[in-house]
C-alpha cells in the first residue's frame, strides 16, 4: 500500500497587495521527509513556511494535512475559495510547529515558562503536566540546567534551542524551521544544527529554510530551490546541490561555494 502524503499543497498563491510572493506552489511532504528549502532573499521561502502553518493566510490554493483540507471551500459563482476559521487554525498550528529566525521568546518568562506557555494556554494542560513536559523537552535540547534562567541571560544558540523545545513540547507532526541559524554568531551555529540533526535522525518530518548548504546536503532527503515565488528545481541533495540542471540554481550555488561534501 502506497504511503499517503502528510502534507499536500496545490496551487498555493500568496499576494500582499499587488506583490505576488508565491506563484503557484505544488508540494507533497511524506512522513519522515527532511526537506531543505534554498533560495535568494525575497524568493518566497519564509512566506511559504508561514502559509503552511497559517501565520499567513493563502490568497488561493489548497493545503491538506493528513488527507484533510484545511479550511472550508466556498463557491462564489464560478470561483471556489477557501475560508479559514480561526478555531481550526489554532489546531493546525499545534500540528505544524514553527521555529523562527529571531527566537520570539517572552523576556519576562523563564526558559521553563516559555516552553510551558503554549501547553497551558493552547493545550489546556495542568501546570504539573505542562512543567513535566517542558522539562523533558529542555533536557532533549541540552538545556535542563537553564530551566530557571531568563532569556536575557542566554546565548543566541541557547535561545534558539529553547525555541525548538517550545515547538517540540506541542508534539507537532511537522516542524518548520525558518533560517534558524541566520541570527546567530558563527560559533553558535553548530549547537543548533546538532539539535536539528538529532531531530532528523529521530525520523521527524521537517521543512528547513537555510543557507547552511553543507548541512542541507547531509541532513535533507529532498532539496527545493525557490525562485520568484515558485519551485525552480527539486530533487535529492545530489541532484540539486551537486548536479543542478537549471542555470539559476547553478548561479545561486556558485555564490555559496564554501560548503563541502
Amino acid at each position: 500500500m502506497t504511503q499517503a502524503p502528510l502534507l499536500r499543497v496545490r496551487g498555493l498563491h500568496k499576494r500582499f497587495g499587488e506583490n505576488e510572493v508565491l506563484r503557484g506552489i505544488d508540494l507533497e511532504v511524506m512522513p519522515g521527509d527532511r526537506i531543505a528549502i534554498l533560495g535568494a532573499s525575497g524568493s518566497g521561502k519564509s512566506t511559504l513556511l508561514r502559509c503552511l502553518n497559517f501565520m499567513e493566510i493563502p490568497s488561493s490554493g489548497r493545503i491538506e494535512l493528513d488527507g484533510q483540507l484545511v479550511g472550508r471551500e466556498l463557491r462564489r459563482g464560478q470561483q471556489v475559495e477557501v475560508a479559514y476559521p480561526e478555531a481550526e487554525l489554532v489546531g493546525i498550528r499545534q500540528r505544524v510547529g514553527m521555529v523562527f529566525q529571531q527566537f520570539n521568546l517572552f523576556p519576562h518568562m523563564t526558559t521553563l515558562g516559555n516552553v510551558m506557555e503554549g501547553l497551558l494556554t493552547v493545550r489546556g494542560m495542568s501546570r504539573t503536566q505542562a512543567q513535566s513536559q517542558a522539562r523533558r523537552q529542555l533536557a532533549a535540547v541540552g538545556l535542563a540546567e537553564k530551566a530557571d534562567e531568563y532569556p536575557a541571560r542566554l546565548s543566541g544558540g541557547q535561545k534558539q534551542r529553547v525555541a525548538i523545545a517550545r515547538a517540540l513540547a506541542m508534539e507537532p507532526e511537522i516542524l518548520l524551521f525558518d533560517e534558524p541559524t541566520s541570527a546567530l554568531d558563527p560559533e553558535l551555529v553548530g549547537e543548533v544544527l546538532t539539535v536539528i540533526r538529532g531531530l532528523a535522525n529521530e525520523g521527524r518530518t521537517m521543512l528547513l529554510v537555510t543557507h547552511e548548504i553543507g548541512f542541507a546536503y547531509h541532513v535533507a532527503n529532498r532539496v527545493l530551490f525557490i525562485a520568484e515565488g515558485g519551485i525552480h528545481e527539486a530533487g535529492t541533495p545530489d541532484e540539486v546541490l551537486k548536479h543542478p540542471r537549471q542555470e539559476r540554481t547553478r548561479s545561486f550555488l556558485a555564490r555559496h561555494n564554501e560548503f563541502s561534501f
